[in-house]
Formats: structure tokens, C-alpha cells, sequence
């Protein structure tokens, strides 16, 4: 009998009452941590993201309002208890802002619903709360329909003004303007009638670089002359290579490239390239000679290169002069163990924001005065989540069917030996991404269950080089990426890890669609799957995109597949898990937003159609007032309720008996009745110039 049925899954959903006595064996049971709220994994943080403001007086950072994410302000030396908040979204939870050069300003960026078309709104933190209202008034700095904003530079040279991109004009190209934060007035700088993909500015402000792709799928570098009307080829890779300019030089003729442009180059490089004389000199490299360049902090005091950084199994820091060696060896002394990010800093550089972060710990933020080598700490993100019940994450390597090492990560559940244990496989989304050594909210949650997280790096992430990016090319589904996460749990299982009876999948995005490759193309070797905003007809994805990705598509026609080719049409469609839903037998959970603009609402309709009619065990949850990947905590709290329920179900590990009301009733608001599921029109192809 099918699990179709409306009154059955609201029943699954609501009940949330598998006890932990009948999911695990009584000794394993006497070793597991105690049960954790799925609130402190999924709730917003108490507090988040600190920047501190230019002149170290004012320290921002996002906070609930109302049970929205939003940014507040206090004074430095101020408890966070006397701090006051300067936005009041009801709506959507604000995800990222900055502070203006100058503070006068806290600039944000704010979508609808998930849709992606983000505006860019200033607010004035000096400023008085109208009367009624909590924060003071913010001013929509795009105010335009259907449009998508993004902030390619905020110049110190000119603090009262930004240099942002709009694609008011074609929905696929972004213009380039520069905007007044004082009066919200727009200049147009650059008219781009050029399929430029992004733009560059110096640290003054002035477009000097722009981004776009070749016709061959390449990446060509070029140099912008007579106020944007003449572009001038300077820096060119191929589509296997990568080749990107991530900052200028302080001296304004240089920049920053971040390549492995070269016959026998492999891992990304930092170089420094002079756009006019064409020439190129090594900055660093991975000492190791293990992975690409990760990135770079430079001084806000003189635009120095400080430091640069690497992960490869942990996150790795060299120091590139002599003082920021000494605060690293002063911070490693005083912190606690973890990885250190740095953070914003003050504009003279006398105080910084470090954040330590670990596999057990979400993450504390810290005050470094680098005067006086003294470090406070701020605030703990999540303060009442109990560090001591969670699971080590450590990185693993395994070896896949043609020989090929695989890099991983595995949870196990603490206090339990790594013996026979359910697992559940969490692939990364991208594709082109990697999954790291940290606090992982899922694979923690996942673990106090009961359940062993095991997350393959496989071929196509990146990180690892151009050779084992480029192995991934048109490998999806069932090619050598999907056979790199079956190869794992093989893996896990030969090594009496893995229960081979008790094993799931649980991915978003491109992760998701690994979960209906894997129930698809690998039917026995999975007993359930949840697939979180994941593609299910490749041909159908790609000719959706958003139309700003249009600049950028030959990447998918490359890496992916192009449906117009008739034999990579072929292809696509073999390698698409909805043409293939009949090899599915075990039960699936399906998650979507409604308003997802890169996998659309149609990629997870036609999957729940397709395994309703054919009486699977198919359930689906949709959320109208969320894009790809849920934001609202309400909808992340219910999202967990029904993953564990599910995994409890199928994988007998523990669930929470527990279920507020208000999740109780946000679960059944996103719980769609899969009769009711239509199925869909193919969706319209995005088309350049269209």
C-alpha cells in the first residue's frame, strides 16, 4: 500500500511520536547523549555575524525581532542588552548587510519570498524610529520592478557612494551605476551590451576589469577603457580552467588572479597581473600542493595582503608579513581550539572581529585589540546548544571503483562504536562546491539521532584542482560523481560502519537531485531519501535557469550537458531521475519552495506526480513564502520535524516526541496532499536575447 494518501502523512507528520525505545537496541540507547532539541540546531542563533563599524565605536549584528533575523546596533562597550534594532522586516529574515565606509550607513540587500531579486536598502542607525515603529525608516536604494541588485564596490574614497549593478534594462545583463546613500540618487556608468558577467573595481571605485564568458565556455578577463565603451581582451582560460580576478593591487595598476591557467598547472595559484603590460607574477601557491588557493585577508589600514588561506582537511592560515604572524600566534594562545576566521575590522586596524569555530561548536565571536593583545569574547551563537553532546567530525579518504581517492567526511554519533550503525548520506549541493571540516547543523542534528553523516567530496567538487573539478564534467547521475558517493557507502559498509539495511540519502539542491540519482540509478542500496529543493529532469533544469545565469550558461552546456545537442539530449535525459522514477522503491520525502528561482517548484512537482502515479511512498512539503533553500525559522523548525520523523521511520534511529504547536501547525501548512499535485507544463526555455 502507497503513503499517497493526505490523512496518512498528516498522521506520520503530526504524531512525531517514534520513541527512541523502539528505534534502538537498549545498549546503544545507554550510550547516546540525551536527546536535543531540534530548536537549538534550527532556531535563529541568539545572536550572529557581528561587523564592527568603521571607527570601532558601534558593533552590528543580527538578532530575532519579532521572530525575524534583523540586524541591531549598540555601542561597543554597551551589554547586547541596550542594543537597538535598525531594520524590522516582518517578513523575511535579513541574510546579509555591511556597514557604509564612512558608518553613516548599514547596507542590506532584501528579496521577496526567495525569489532572488534582491534590492539594495540603506539605513541610517542615527537615525529616529518613526513613530510605531521599532527601527528607524530604510530606504530601497533599487526601487525598481523585477529586478536584481548587486554591489560590485564600496569605495572608501567616496564613502557616501556605492557602485552597484542592475539589470533593470535586460533581465540577463547587469549595468553598472553608481548610487548616492544620502539621496538615493543613480548615475549610469556602464551600459553593458557586451554579455559581461560581472564587473571590477579598484579600490577607488572605478570600474577597471570585467568578467565574461567566451564562446568556447572559457573565461576571458578584459580591460575597460573610455568610460566602458571599449573592452579589451587581456587575461583569457579555458572553460577547465579558472581563471578570476578577486581584488586590485593597492598600487591601482595590479591585480589579485586567482588561476590555474597552464599546461602543467593543476591547483589554483594566486598571482598579481597587470592588466596593461599583460604580465603575471606568482603571489602563493598551497605549500602542501594539496588543494587550490582558498582565499586571502587583506589590511584595511594599509591594503596589504596579510594573509592567505587553504582548506584542505581543516582551514589553514600562512601569515605574509610579520605583524599578522604575531597576532596569530598570540589568538591560537588565548582561543580555544577551532578554525579562526577573521573578520571585519576597524578602519585604522586597532580592533578586529575573530570568530572560532570547531566541529562542536557553531561558533564564538571575539574582540582583538591588537594594541594591547587583549581578546574578549562578544557572544556564543547558539549558547544553550551543549558543545559536550555533539559528534567529532574527521575527515576521511577512500578510493573509488577506478582507483581515483575520494576526500570525505564522516560523523559519528557520540558515544557509540562506529559498528553497524544506520547511516544517512549527505552529498553537497553545487555541484561545483565542497563540504568542509566544522559545525554542520544537519550532520550534528543527525548524529544525536542515532545516525552516522557520512559527506563525500566527490569528483566535481571543488577545491581539489582542475583535474578532479574537470572529472565531474557530464558525470551526473550516472557517471563517476554519483558512483563516488555509491562507492563510499560501499565503503562504509565493507568497513562495518554502515548497517546495509539502514542506510538513506538526504541532499539539497544538487544534493537532492544525488538523492533521486541514488533511490534511481541505485535502488537497493538505499533505504529512504528526502530530496531538499533538487532537480529532477536535468533538460527541464537547464532550460530554466535565471535569466542573470544566461551570461554564464555555456558553463552548464559544458560541464552539464546542452539539450540541444540531440546526443547530449540523450544523455541528459538518462541521467535525469525522473525518466527513471519506476526503479524507485524506497520512500521519498520531497522539500520545495515555491518561489525557488533555480530549481523550480516543476522539478519537484513532476518527481511527486510521477511516484504518486506510480503508488510510491512519496511525500512533499511546500513552502509558498520561500525561494531555494528555506530561511523563516518556522520553516526550518518544521523541515527538521518531518526529516527526523522520516529517517526515524525508515532508518529506526531517534526522533524528538515532542512538537510545539506552532511547528505542529506550520508542519501541516507546508504538507501538500500529493493527490492534488498536477502535472506540470514544461516550463518556457530561457533563451539568450529573449
Amino acid at each position: 500500500m502507497g503513503y499517497a494518501a493526505i490523512s496518512q502523512e498528516n498522521n506520520q507528520f503530526q504524531r512525531l511520536n517514534v520513541s527512541a525505545s523502539d528505534t534502538l537496541n537498549n545498549n546503544d540507547l545507554a550510550k547516546l547523549p540525551p536527546l536535543i532539541d531540534r530548536k537549538l540546531f534550527f532556531a535563529d542563533p541568539q545572536i550572529a555575524n557581528a561587523q564592527i563599524s568603521p571607527d570601532g565605536k558601534f558593533l552590528a549584528f543580527q538578532k530575532p525581532l519579532n521572530d525575524v533575523l534583523n540586524v541591531w546596533v549598540k555601542r561597543l562597550g554597551e551589554p547586547f542588552d541596550a542594543a537597538r534594532p535598525v531594520t524590522a522586516d516582518t517578513d523575511s529574515p535579513i541574510l546579509t548587510y555591511a556597514w557604509s565606509e564612512d558608518g553613516k550607513y548599514i547596507l542590506y540587500g532584501q528579496d521577496k519570498g526567495g525569489n532572488e531579486n534582491f534590492h539594495i536598502y540603506a539605513v541610517a542607525p542615527s537615525a529616529i524610529p518613526a513613530q510605531g515603529s521599532k527601527a528607524p525608516p530604510a530606504r530601497d536604494l533599487t526601487p525598481l520592478e523585477n529586478i536584481q541588485a548587486r554591489i560590485y564596490a564600496v569605495p572608501e574614497k567616496t564613502p557616501n557612494y556605492i557602485i552597484v549593478g542592475l539589470n533593470d534594462r535586460n533581465p540577463q545583463l547587469h549595468d553598472v551605476y553608481r548610487v548616492n546613500l544620502t539621496t538615493g540618487e543613480r548615475e549610469l556608468l556602464i551600459k553593458n551590451d557586451r554579455n559581461v558577467a560581472s564587473w571590477v573595481a579598484d579600490l577607488e571605485g572605478n570600474i577597471r576589469l570585467a568578467v565574461r564568458q567566451t564562446t568556447d565556455g572559457g573565461t576571458e578577463i578584459l580591460r575597460v577603457e573610455n568610460q566602458g565603451k571599449t573592452l579589451v581582451p587581456v587575461y583569457t582560460c579555458s572553460f577547465e580552467e579558472t581563471c578570476f580576478p578577486l581584488r586590485f593591487h593597492k598600487d591601482g595598476d595590479r591585480v589579485y588572479v586567482m588561476t590555474n591557467k597552464g599546461n602543467d598547472v593543476d591547483l589554483i595559484r594566486l598571482v598579481l597581473f597587470n592588466p596593461k603590460t599583460q604580465q603575471s607574477k606568482l603571489v602563493t601557491a598551497d605549500p602542501q600542493r594539496r588543494v587550490d588557493f582558498g582565499g586571502a585577508i587583506f589590511s584595511e589600514a594599509t591594503d596589504e595582503l596579510i594573509a592567505t588561506y587553504y582548506v584542505g582537511d581543516r582551514l589553514r592560515i600562512y601569515p605574509q608579513n610579520q605583524e599578522f604572524a604575531r597576532d596569530l600566534a598570540l589568538l591560537q594562545t588565548k582561543l580555544p581550539e577551532g578554525d579562526l576566521f577573521f573578520d571585519s575590522a576597524t578602519n585604522d586596524e586597532r580592533l578586529r572581529l575573530v570568530k572560532v569555530e570547531s566541529d562542536v561548536d557553531p561558533g564564538s565571536t571575539y574582540l582583538f585589540n591588537r594594541e594591547t593583545g587583549k581578546v574578549e569574547k562578544l557572544y556564543e551563537s547558539r549558547p544553550k546548544l551543549p558543545s559536550k553532546y555533539l559528534a567529532p567530525m574527521r575527515s576521511i579518504r577512500y578510493t573509488a571503483r577506478d582507483g581515483l581517492e575520494i576526500p570525505a567526511y564522516l560523523t559519528i554519533p557520540k558515544g557509540v562504536e562506529p559498528r553497524n550503525l544506520p547511516v544517512v548520506v549527505i552529498p553537497h549541493g553545487g555541484p561545483w562546491a565542497r563540504d568542509t571540516w566544522g559545525y554542520n547543523s544537519y550532520a550534528q542534528f543527525l548524529a544525536n539521532r542515532g545516525y552516522a553523516v557520512f559527506q563525500p567530496n566527490f569528483r566535481g567538487s571543488t577545491g581539489y584542482g582542475q583535474a578532479f573539478l574537470n572529472a565531474g564534467n557530464e558525470e551526473w547521475g550516472r557517471g563517476a560523481m554519483q558512483h563516488d558517493i555509491t562507492d563510499g557507502v560501499k565503503y562504509l559498509i565493507q568497513q562495518g560502519i554502515a548497517d546495509p539495511e539502514r542506510v538513506g540519502i538526504f541532499g539539497i539542491s544538487y544534493g537532492g537531485y544525488a538523492t533521486l540519482a541514488g533511490l534511481a540509478f541505485t535502488p537497493k542500496l538505499y533505504k529512504a531519501g528526502i530530496s531538499y529543493v533538487g532537480p529532477s529532469n536535468i533538460i527541464t533544469l537547464i532550460n530554466a535557469i535565471p535569466p542573470y545565469w544566461v551570461p554564464i550558461k555555456k558553463t552548464f552546456m559544458l560541464r552539464v550537458g546542452d539539450p540541444e545537442d540531440p546526443e547530449d539530449r540523450v544523455r541528459l535525459r538518462r541521467q535525469s531521475p525522473l525518466f527513471a522514477a519506476k526503479q524507485i522503491q524506497a520512500p521519498l520525502l520531497v522539500i520545495q519552495g515555491a518561489n525557488d528561482p533555480r530549481v523550480k517548484k516543476v522539478e519537484s512537482d513532476q518527481i511527486v506526480v510521477a511516484l504518486r502515479d506510480l503508488g510510491r511512498q512519496v511525500q512533499y512539503l511546500v513552502a509558498p513564502n520561500e525561494g531555494h533553500g528555506f530561511r523563516r525559522e518556522d520553516n526550518r523548525l518544521a523541515v527538521a520535524a518531518a526529516v527526523e520523523s522520516f529517517f526515524a521511520r525508515y532508518l529506526n534511529g531517534r526522533a524528538q516526541e515532542s512538537i510545539s504547536p506552532e511547528v505542529k501547525a506550520r508542519l501541516e501548512a507546508l504538507t501538500v496532499d500529493v493527490e492534488d499535485v498536477k502535472a506540470p507544463q514544461r516550463p518556457p526555455k530561457i533563451e539568450v536575447g529573449k
